[in-house]
């Protein structure tokens, strides 16, 4: 009977270690809080303006300078090693203007030009004034080389990804990797994102809908995200082990209670 108690309680304890609630992988979870029959009202209170992307130094920056004379694109057009044909995404880099310790790219035959604590929109304005004393009918395009998330821990396909679009939230970027996996833990997601002062980490709950009105909304270039484990992916990693343990110990009490019969 002892033994058959031993056993019992063996696996009770295995079964409540291993299971992952329903609960646990539910995202946004409905509370008194959010549930408002003026559903107009709260949403406009929901969500906030993703922040726009200020250059830091250690960026990369993509420029080409498009005019009707292909002489004056060529000046300011470089291309890695001569390369001809389509851009790829090592070309890309090669030909891309860093920003260096101080915040400043250098442009041949305009100088230095600083950028750091600046978006692509105003640094694209200032190259149009620029390049007009140069070419009056210059196109200015600009992007940032460097607008990759990366997705580790607990996601399905961990992975450095490319931002293709603006205002990418975080669900989008989870879902670049495939979601998260059953034993993330989904109330303690880590944001290692970037600033002039060094990394901020942050860490928050995808199952609260306070999410909406939180600045680590939206993801931002070179953020990292971070999906932490839950306790009960520590039990699946050693499975077999317990699988082991479980056979043992159950031919064990077997013996002795066949033992005992005689």
């Amino acid at each position: 009977m002892k033994s058959k108690c031993i056993i019992t309680t063996f696996l009770v304890l295995v079964s409540i270690t291993s299971c992952v609630s329903l609960k646990k992988l539910t995202y946004l979870k409905t509370t008194d809080e959010f549930y408002n029959t003026d559903t107009s009202a709260k949403d406009a209170r929901t969500f906030v303006t993703p922040l726009a992307y200020k250059l830091m130094p250690y960026d990369n920056l993509y420029i080409r300078v498009i005019t009707p004379d292909p002489q004056w694109s060529a000046i300011f057009n470089t291309s890695p090693g001569g390369t001809t044909g389509g851009l790829t995404a090592e070309s890309v880099v090669l030909s891309s203007y860093p920003v260096d310790d101080k915040g400043c790219i250098e442009i041949p035959y305009v100088g230095k030009v600083e950028v750091a604590e600046k978006t692509l929109s105003q640094i694209k304005a200032e190259l149009d004034l620029i390049f007009k004393k140069y070419v009056t009918d210059a196109y200015i395009s600009v992007q940032l080389v460097n607008n990759y998330v990366s997705l580790l821990g607990e996601v399905k396909m961990p992975g450095r990804y490319p931002i293709t679009k603006d205002q990418l939230n975080i669900f989008e970027a989870l879902s670049m990797a495939g979601d998260m996996t059953d034993y993330s833990n989904r109330r303690k997601i880590k944001l290692i994102r970037q600033s002039p002062y060094g990394p901020i980490v942050k860490e928050f709950s995808l199952s609260d809908r306070s999410i909406f009105t939180s600045d680590y909304y939206y993801i931002m270039p070179n953020d990292i995200i971070y999906a932490a484990p839950m306790h009960g992916k520590a039990f699946l990693a050693n499975s077999s082990v317990w699988s082991v343990l479980l056979t043992t110990l159950t031919s064990a009490l077997g013996v002795i209670a066949f033992m005992r019969t005689f």
